[in-house]
């Protein structure tokens, strides 16, 4: 099978892009991917979200009223859901995606179900990769990372905006303060808004453990958004804080954070798969290679393939 070419993706349809996601697998490895990869991180049109928090807080119900939102307003989007992963065959559980309602014959959106397998972070060993194929592809892409409590950075490793998901009622405002998750959100969400007094509350003590966070001068200050998917409450003001960030993130901070995810996939691609100690032999060998990060990567792999032979 020969790779395509971003366009040809384009173009294709969603046959083209189940091709292309299938061969981040089939051609794992491969320079001919890596280049694929490097050629989609160039092309790169899409705002990435990354929606991410405890089970049970309505991730999916959430995407699912972004999602018709988003559609309602012309744009295309591809979601990438991260399941839990089955212990028998490694595969995803298909929970999130049984949730998130699409029209089938909706050409302008695209779910793609992965397992998180025995990632800790939240996300699957292929996200950064199909999440880079879809950016290219797609004016929004959204990604929701499996429930997994306080152990939420990787999503930040994909995203242009973190979404953290918190609901009334369940401590996770305080567990989120002293897991450190509370410096990596853009936007917090308290689900569930119809809950009235509870709702209000849990506002309330997230936005005070936000003043604990030290942050430098200038620097974002995330907000706290209440929302009820099922009603539509606050979906409105979810809009405006996610186009603020937006905004922010223009005239050079959008390309200097994509590139610093960058060298983390690098890192964490051998980190994953030498270990730590492979991960600081990697910088004793030869300079880095130019190009883009799935190609060096790939070339730091082979090398130190052939180093630790």
């Amino acid at each position: 099978m020969s790779l395509p070419s971003i366009a040809e993706v384009r173009s294709g349809g969603k046959r083209a892009l189940a091709a292309a996601l299938a061969a981040i697998e089939t051609h794992a490895g491969s320079e001919a991917l890596a280049g694929f990869l490097d050629e989609a991180c160039r092309e790169a049109r899409g705002a990435t979200l990354g929606l991410t928090g405890p089970p049970g807080v309505g991730k999916s119900t959430l995407t699912n009223a972004l999602v018709s939102g988003w559609r309602k307003a012309g744009e295309t989007v591809g979601v990438i859901a991260v399941d839990p992963s089955s212990r028998r065959t490694g595969g995803a559980l298909l929970g999130d995606r049984a949730r998130i309602a699409t029209d089938p014959s909706d050409r302008g959106v695209f779910v793609r179900s992965m397992a998180a397998r025995d990632r800790l972070g939240g996300l699957s060993d292929q996200t950064v990769a199909a999440m880079v194929i879809m950016r290219a592809v797609f004016d929004r892409v959204l990604v929701e990372s499996v429930g997994i409590g306080q152990s939420e950075a990787d999503v930040a490793m994909v995203a242009d905006t973190v979404v953290l998901c918190i609901q009334p009622g369940s401590g996770d405002s305080l567990q989120f303060m002293k897991a450190g998750v509370m410096e990596l959100p853009d936007v917090i969400v308290v689900t569930k808004a119809d809950m009235g007094a509870p709702a209000q509350r849990a506002k309330a003590d997230v936005e005070g453990a936000l003043t604990l966070v030290a942050r430098d001068a200038g620097a974002w200050q995330a907000p706290v958004v209440l929302v009820s998917s099922s009603s539509g409450e606050g979906l409105d003001r979810l809009a405006a804080a996610l186009a603020a960030h937006r905004a922010w993130l223009a005239g050079g901070r959008l390309a200097a954070r994509r590139a610093a995810q960058q060298d983390q996939w690098v890192e964490e691609a051998l980190r994953t798969r030498f270990g730590t100690a492979g991960l600081a032999l990697a910088g004793a060998v030869a300079a880095p290679p130019a190009g883009g990060p799935f190609l060096r990567e790939t070339l730091l792999a082979a090398r130190l393939q052939a180093r630790l032979a």
